[in-house]
């Protein structure tokens, strides 16, 4: 997914843009977003394996698009916090040695963040802002998929994890009364485990890199 520029992109107009606060201390902003989340998955590391994985297996999450929302709560003048609240659904699938094989299926993510965002542009303006933070992820019913059945697991886990994310994003007035078009990047860094049961034995761990970009578009309110 070519969306390595977009951070650059926002920073670069956020310079570009004269003006002092984007809003005033106190304010609260809240979204409702279309969000496109694009995750890795790949395999960093075989911690156990009771079950054989052939030689060269690799694994990758797909993508998903799923509905959230985001409050934003201004401390400072040009400063805020901002959480998000929404769940996403992926499936793991293998690759290499065990390419289009199912290996989690309907793994169900919570992503907990709290971003401290510093916003350039004028009040009332085109505001570009930065932010940071961390992130818990959080996944909530995921399953075996139908190879890993197939090869013996009977249970499969994700541990939840502790990560951070990075932020870049813009939001454009569309009228005088707080209303206001939203685009928004995070890059997020994590590195969860997947475990594999059968009855109450561990027959297979891995640990993923899954570092998903988050993509999201939609509407905000000033209160």
């Amino acid at each position: 997914m070519k969306t390595n520029a977009l951070p650059l992109i926002a920073l670069v107009a956020a310079f570009a843009l004269p003006g002092q606060a984007a809003a005033k201390a106190g304010e609260v902003h809240f979204k409702l977003l279309a969000t496109y989340v694009a995750p890795d998955g790949k395999i960093t590391d075989v911690k156990t394996d009771l079950i054989g994985l052939p030689a060269g297996t690799q694994s990758k999450a797909d993508d998903n698009v799923t509905p959230t929302v985001a409050i934003e709560y201004f401390v400072a003048d040009n400063i805020s916090l901002e959480t998000i609240a929404g769940v996403t659904q992926h499936d793991v699938s293998g690759r290499g040695a065990l390419d289009g094989a199912t290996l989690v299926s309907d793994a169900k993510i919570v992503p907990a963040t709290l971003t401290l965002k510093y916003h350039f542009g004028k009040d009332g303006g085109v505001r570009p802002y930065i932010g940071a933070g961390p992130s818990y992820f959080i996944f909530i019913d995921e399953k075996p998929g139908a190879t890993t059945r197939t090869l013996g697991a009977t249970r499969q886990k994700m541990g939840d994890k502790l990560g951070a994310a990075l932020q870049a994003g813009i939001d454009i007035p569309v009228n005088d009364k707080g209303l206001a078009l939203s685009f928004d990047a995070k890059r997020y860094f994590l590195r969860p485990t997947a475990t594999w049961y059968a009855g109450d034995t561990e027959v297979l761990k891995t640990r993923h890199r899954l570092d998903p970009w988050v993509i999201s578009v939609g509407a905000a309110f000033r209160f």
